[in-house]
């Protein structure tokens, strides 16, 4: 049984697929690290200071006790945090797409079929036809 399982794992396709999950988790986190810290505080400039991640609504207020220590937290709907995530989506979306389309440009479109000639006898019939005349 453990050497089944060590053909299994050692397939080319179990190997590309962890090689995918762990590019994939990288990525994310470089998109995410794009969105949080460049993007979203160029979109905040231009939508007059609105820092997107501080975006909530608050249900419940912290309790705060007289000496300063929180006694129950802010129970809050980080709405911002959701808009961050759907200009993630966005933005990844699109990178995958250049990277698809710039994946289809390399294929090369296959070999167009070579006219069709004339067929040996059709070549034959001529020839007759020229020592006739």
């Amino acid at each position: 049984m453990l050497k089944e399982f060590k053909a299994f794992i050692m397939t080319g396709n179990v190997i590309d697929l962890a090689v995918a999950v762990l590019l994939a988790g990288a990525m994310g986190l470089v998109v995410s690290g794009f969105v949080s810290d460049i993007m979203m505080p160029i979109v905040g400039h231009f939508s007059g200071g609105i820092d997107f991640a501080e975006m909530k609504v608050v249900l419940d207020p912290a309790v705060v006790a007289a000496d300063g220590t929180v006694t129950t937290p802010e129970n809050a709907i980080m709405y911002g945090k959701w808009i961050n995530a759907i200009i993630n989506l966005v933005i990844v979306g699109f990178v995958l797409f250049m990277i698809v389309k710039a994946y289809n440009k390399t294929k090369t479109p296959p070999a167009p079929a070579a006219p069709a000639g004339p067929s040996d006898n059709d070549l034959l019939k001529e020839i007759r036809d020229a020592l006739k005349k």
